[in-house]
């Protein structure tokens, strides 16, 4: 295989939303091909009906896009090897069914629902499944095909032996066939099943390497039979470790929503930014040879190799995607920085406009997520309510008995000041201070609590001071005063 293009597939199922699991496998499979230069291939295997949700399939192209993973060819795209929706390849799947009967290596199981249910709660070989039609005689086949009984058509499974398979993470391992059921390939409706379908799909699109979950691999030693059974070349197979979760307690369990949000839509409209989610998800898993930790999806590209995929699971952890979110707001240009913000400025402030590029310098250096700015700065919009006892701060060596001066006495000098800019308004406090022989802290804390009424703010005092401007801050700072009794 070393010879042939590599071709890798992401093969989602639409039905519902592309949660982190689904993005990490499209993202492997996306650097094993291009780490190559190889194809990276978007099957859409929409025949499992029952599960099908309306709207999925645009939720797995939109996410593909965001993320920006670029895929060669898909139902979008077509190329040398379509249809890539798997609705539209069902004329193929049964001959290759029925070739298999023809060489004694499938037959049709007759079997009823009510006698397969049955056996359930027996210990029969096979894994449930008594393999009662394996043998059936030829006439007896013949009558049932006659009178029109449904049948499933299932993989003659060999009773004796092992299985043995390589997988590129997890090496060799080795299965007794003796543990494998004859396991259906077509249904009584002429459906493929997840596991024939995938083999045909994937082998007649020329995939080269099969990238997923490790819940997998007990499944691979079903896929390398059929392999066998039609002489195909077996692929390179690259099982992904799981995906865990953390909950407040610390227990450990494989991620789940009780963990937070799992899906790529949620966390976008959380705020996080699609490449830091890439970049958090590309570590789940892998690990570079130098301990790099961001990149961007070029920089995945050229750095990524399938020996550095691991074996142990990996946990998310919010609080890292989170840091990883920070450090991306701010590698951003200002001017990219306000383009994201604006939105949410504009949901938080209606009443007045502000200067943007200030408030995005205090901002940027702070937000983790761009959902925070709201609350962060509401205030400026709308002064809240707040209890005298917010002027009180054991760090600030502020209380009810020196406030009132202070914020007397800053009031006096920010009306006289003159200019009204960060570097003027800067200088009066501090100059106020060392007047008053006190400590900074004691001046700029009421000078920050009466223009904000929060003691949480981005920036401090002067810069509120300065965003606010000359009238809404005096304006504010004498409500402080009255709500002190001044």
């Amino acid at each position: 295989m070393s010879n042939k293009t590599v071709r890798t597939r992401f093969a989602p199922s639409p039905t519902g939303f592309m949660h982190i699991g689904n993005l990490r496998t499209a993202l492997y499979e996306y650097l094993v091909a291009k780490s190559q230069g190889g194809d990276f291939v978007l099957r859409i295997e929409d025949t499992d009906r029952e599960r099908y949700v309306e709207g999925a399939v645009d939720i797995i192209y939109n996410t593909l896009k965001v993320a920006g993973l670029q895929h060669d060819e898909g139902p979008d795209k077509p190329g040398e090897y379509g249809p890539y929706v798997q609705s539209e390849r069902l004329n193929m799947y049964k001959p290759y069914a029925e070739q298999l009967i023809e060489q004694g290596k499938a037959y049709r199981c007759f079997c009823t629902k009510e006698r397969l249910d049955s056996l359930k709660d027996d210990e029969t070989p096979g894994g449930g499944y008594d393999r009662h039609c394996r043998d059936l005689p030829q006439e007896e086949i013949d009558r049932l095909l006659a009178e029109g009984v449904p049948y499933v058509i299932r993989q003659k499974m060999p009773l004796e032996g092992s299985t043995t398979f390589t997988d590129a993470v997890f090496g060799e391992i080795t299965v007794e066939n003796s543990e494998l059921q004859d396991q259906i390939l077509i249904k009584t409706d002429g459906y493929p099943t997840y596991n024939f379908a995938n083999v045909i799909d994937d082998h007649t699109m020329n995939i080269t390497h099969v990238v997923r979950g490790c819940e997998y691999l007990s499944s691979t030693p079903k896929y390398n039979l059929l392999y066998e059974a039609f002489g195909w070349e077996v692929p390179t197979y690259i099982h992904l470790p799981l995906i865990m979760g953390k909950d407040a307690e610390g227990n450990v369990a494989k991620l789940s929503k009780r963990h937070g949000s799992t899906g790529f839509e949620d966390l976008i409209k959380e705020g996080y930014l699609p490449q830091a989610i890439i970049n958090y998800v590309a570590l789940l898993g892998w690990c570079p040879s130098d301990n790099q930790e961001m990149f961007t999806l070029d920089e995945l590209t050229r750095a990524f190799s399938i020996d550095g995929i691991s074996k142990s699971p990996s946990i998310f952890d919010y609080d890292k995607l989170e840091w990883f979110n920070g450090e991306y707001i701010r590698k951003m240009s200002p001017e990219e920085f306000t383009s994201y913000a604006m939105p949410y400025y504009k949901e938080a402030v209606t009443s007045r406009e502000l200067p943007w590029d200030k408030l995005c310098g205090i901002l940027q250096q702070r937000v983790t997520r761009f959902t925070q700015i709201p609350e962060m700065i509401d205030f400026f919009d709308k002064l809240p309510e707040y209890d005298a006892e917010m002027f009180v701060n054991k760090k600030s060596k502020t209380n009810l008995e020196n406030a009132p001066v202070m914020l007397k006495a800053v009031t006096d000098r920010l009306t006289a000041l003159e200019s009204w800019d960060k570097d003027s308004i800067h200088d009066c406090l501090i100059n106020l201070a060392q007047e008053l022989e006190v400590k900074n802290g004691t001046v700029m804390w009421p000078a920050r609590i009466a223009p904000a009424g929060k003691k949480v703010t981005p920036g401090g005092a002067v810069e509120i001071l300065e965003i606010l401007g000359r009238d809404e801050s005096l304006a504010r700072l004498n409500l402080g005063l009255k709500k002190l009794g001044v």
